[in-house]
């Protein structure tokens, strides 16, 4: 008799099912795993045996073997200790065969018996919903993966649980969701004092997914304000939370089930590998980029990472997704990111000004902001320089406009985008392209004639003439009006033209 299991191993978000073969035969006992189980998985022989003897069950004196199938695909981690588990405890008829295979497991074993657990709960109980299965899990994990309406989850603490609730002596109840996580209080924007352009470019950049890079020098308020941008962004719909949760599941983010509605905010350190912003290392884990989808990526100090990190981040900025490439996986992540760069203007900071400038000024500037390739720079929407901030103006009281103000308008010309495009869910103006670009970001005339002046003049690319409108277009929304009008191309002209390398 073969009894069977299912379970899942991840490849990327992507839940991939796996079904858990036990055979116990007559021969020489041994109790083997196949079908490419990484070291984790052939560790679980030990933790199975040690645990079914903490609950007085003794392995038959048999050949036992394990074949988890698909047999080409590679099996990794610990979670597949309870489908192995209760696979066995099956085919040794413990528990009821027709129950466990309308069930997916996973799971961590510890050698007596109780459940860890274990990272991607959110995911398999996507696949299991798919598959029309239940879910088991750990009780650690039961309030991440009930999130999933769409199955009942059953989160057990350790295998005697398990065993008695399959056979009916203590049934146990469907797990329940975690807690939506509070805001625990977005930075106000009235605290910047003075930059009232750059305030007005991370409005536009919020209303829009617009990339954005500014340059200025140091203590001008760079990172203060880029702190304030989740402020202003409106909470993730319910679509993009569980999107965003099932990629902080598989990253161990997810706190005691909970799911957050403020969008991400990921700040890397510019020493940051390019395994850790793209993704990949052992397993192929989501970087950086990946762990910001549906929010923000911050890049400070954005000249010091290193080039090659830079470069990589051109086509997800273009596509919205990434795929790892490794010898033996391929995998593809989404990461459909706002992408926010600060930088000094050269190496000491301070190119402007003449009685504070090193004595390689202006070469240092072109050197230090040449690390930045002119295609990547052609992909940020709106580049603004921060002059410092007047003496006079630190005095003043905070009497700016609140994150809650700004965030109110961000909110409206999300809500006629929105509308514009029939609810289709993730897509802002800075996603616009083709034939619906020249439709619904089309000037008027004056504003045409500006902006082939201007695209002339200045020699702009295709691509930047392609963001100048979806830029207009969003400060057209801003504006409430139904038309991209002159002063709305101009004011979008004025952030491509006076960026950092006044392009």
């Amino acid at each position: 008799m073969v009894a069977r299991a299912y379970t899942v191993a991840f490849q990327g978000v992507e839940a991939r099912p796996v079904e858990v073969q036990c055979a116990v035969s007559p021969g020489v006992p041994a109790f083997s795993i196949v079908g490419l189980p990484d070291k984790a998985v052939n560790e679980a022989r030990d933790r199975i045996r040690s645990a079914l003897s903490a609950m007085s069950i003794a392995l038959p004196s048999k050949r036992i073997t394990v074949n988890l199938s698909p047999a080409d695909m590679p099996k990794e981690g610990s979670h597949f200790d309870l489908p192995i588990a209760v696979a066995l405890l099956t085919a040794m008829d413990v528990l009821p065969a027709d129950a466990i295979e309308e069930t997916v497991a996973l799971g961590e074993l510890s050698l007596d018996g109780s459940l860890v657990p274990v990272l991607g709960a959110l995911p398999a109980a996507m696949r299991a919903a798919e598959d029309g299965r239940k879910l088991l899990c750990p009780a650690g994990s039961g309030a991440e993966a009930a999130w999933v309406d769409a199955t009942c989850v059953t989160a057990a603490a350790n295998l005697i649980e398990v065993v008695q609730h399959y056979s009916g002596l203590a049934p146990l109840p469907p797990a329940t969701p975690g807690e939506v996580i509070a805001d625990a209080g977005a930075k106000d924007l009235r605290d910047v004092k003075g930059q009232e352009r750059a305030k007005r470019a991370l409005e536009i950049a919020a209303a829009g997914r617009h990339h954005l890079i500014m340059v200025g020098t140091p203590g001008s308020g760079k990172s203060m304000m880029a702190a304030r941008l989740p402020g202003i962004l409106p909470p993730l719909t319910p679509f993009e939370a569980l999107e965003t949760s099932m990629i902080h599941s598989l990253a161990g983010l997810l706190d005691e089930g909970g799911i957050n509605r403020t969008r991400p905010f990921r700040e890397p350190h510019h020493t940051a590998s390019m395994a850790a912003i793209v993704g990949g290392g052992r397993g192929a884990k989501p970087g950086e980029i990946s762990l910001a989808h549906n929010g923000v990526l911050l890049m400070d100090e954005f000249p010091e990472f290193p080039r090659t990190v830079l470069e990589t981040l051109r086509q997800p900025i273009e596509t919205g997704e990434v795929m790892v490439a490794r010898a033996n996986a391929h995998i593809k992540y989404p990461c459909r990111f706002m992408l926010m760069a600060a930088a000094n203007p050269c190496k000491c900071g301070y190119l402007a000004d003449p009685n504070r400038a090193c004595s390689r000024a202006p070469v240092c500037g072109e050197d230090y902001l040449g690390r930045i390739s002119g295609p990547l720079m052609d992909r940020f929407d709106l580049r603004i320089e921060v002059p410092p901030v007047a003496f006079r103006d630190l005095e003043l009281p905070g009497d700016g406009e609140s994150s809650a103000t700004v965030a109110a308008r961000v909110a409206a010309a999300r809500a006629l985008q929105e509308a514009r495009y029939d609810g289709k869910p993730q897509c802002q103006n800075a996603d616009l392209e083709g034939e619906a670009l020249q439709e619904i970001a089309h000037p008027d005339g004056e504003g045409q004639a500006l902006l082939s002046k201007t695209a002339e003049r200045f020699q702009l690319t295709a691509r930047g003439y392609h963001r100048v409108l979806r830029v207009a277009r969003t400060i057209a929304d801003l504006d409430g009006s139904d038309a991209v009008r002159k002063p709305h191309i101009a004011e979008a002209l004025s952030y491509r033209l006076m960026g950092a390398r006044g392009l």
